[in-house]
């Protein structure tokens, strides 16, 4: 017996995961988003928190890589909804299982609920004195993540979040295809690390990145650790921020939605089901 499923089955499960996720109600959806929004900064945090000090780029990133998939680690088995694995959705969708309606109804419920557990997270952790680690260079360290996101064109962010969902909603695929915990956990970890240490852009994470940058350049000792330039500075604001969110987030449901959703939709779903009609048909006849 397979401890895995394959990819038609998969295929299948997403028809019925999108009806669970379109009638749940919105208060359901609201707790679970902000817990997602949360997930997602806990790793984003740490990831930070393990890489700062390491001079070496390659290797902080691969620092980096490994932490945050803890994130979706904890979105897929602890439970809680995530707006960029959730562009899977679009399965249940083309194959009339849920409307767009409901679909677009789950996407800014989650969304927005996402956004607010991210920004909650923030809040605390400015208040927690941990970003003073390393006399303020994880602060400062924050400000420079998040000064490097918002500097983006939006051309960047759009290609960047287009490749990072196509990791996230795969790590997603896979860990629906693991019937065991530790399955999951491989199917997380391998393409969340990928998109890490490759510097793509996810839009719920970066809820997290940039209002902490934005919250932490109030602090001269973290300006002063990362010898950041003042003009700088004056990029790192809620413009920014959505400068850098509104391309991210459409490139995700470009890569999430309709690379990978649309493209397994057809191979393991439209085409086999057809191809079972027609053998159906043929048999009748």
């Amino acid at each position: 017996m397979n401890n895995f499923l394959t990819s038609k089955e998969i295929a299948k499960a997403f028809d019925n995961i999108s009806v669970n996720k379109a009638k749940n109600s919105s208060s359901n959806l609201i707790i679970l988003g902000m817990l997602a929004g949360v997930f997602i900064a806990f790793a984003g945090f740490a990831s930070q928190m393990i890489s700062h000090t390491i001079d070496n780029p390659g290797l902080a990133k691969f620092a980096s890589g490994a932490v945050f998939p803890v994130g979706l680690m904890l979105v897929v088995i602890a439970g809680a909804e995530l707006f960029t694995g959730n562009n899977l959705m679009i399965i249940g969708v083309m194959d009339k299982k849920i409307s767009f309606t409901e679909l677009f109804r789950n996407w800014i419920i989650v969304y927005i609920s996402n956004f607010i557990g991210a920004i909650l997270f923030a809040f605390l952790i400015s208040h927690s004195g941990l970003l003073d680690a390393s006399s303020g260079l994880l602060g400062a360290t924050v400000i420079k993540a998040a000064i490097n996101k918002v500097s983006l064109p939006f051309s960047q962010c759009l290609i960047r979040g287009i490749l990072c969902n196509i990791m996230v909603v795969l790590a997603v695929w896979m860990a629906t295809a693991a019937k065991d915990i530790v399955g999951k956990i491989f199917a997380c970890w391998f393409p969340i690390m990928l998109f890490v240490m490759s510097g793509f852009e996810h839009c719920i994470a970066n809820m997290y990145f940039i209002p902490m940058g934005i919250i932490a350049k109030s602090n001269a000792t973290y300006i002063t650790a990362g010898q950041i330039q003042a003009e700088a500075l004056t990029r790192l604001n809620i413009g920014g921020l959505f400068g850098n969110l509104i391309p991210v987030t459409l490139g995700n449901i470009i890569g999430g939605a309709v690379i990978i959703g649309l493209a397994y939709w057809y191979v393991y779903s439209h085409t086999y089901t057809n191809a079972i009609d027609i053998k159906e048909e043929t048999h009748i006849s």
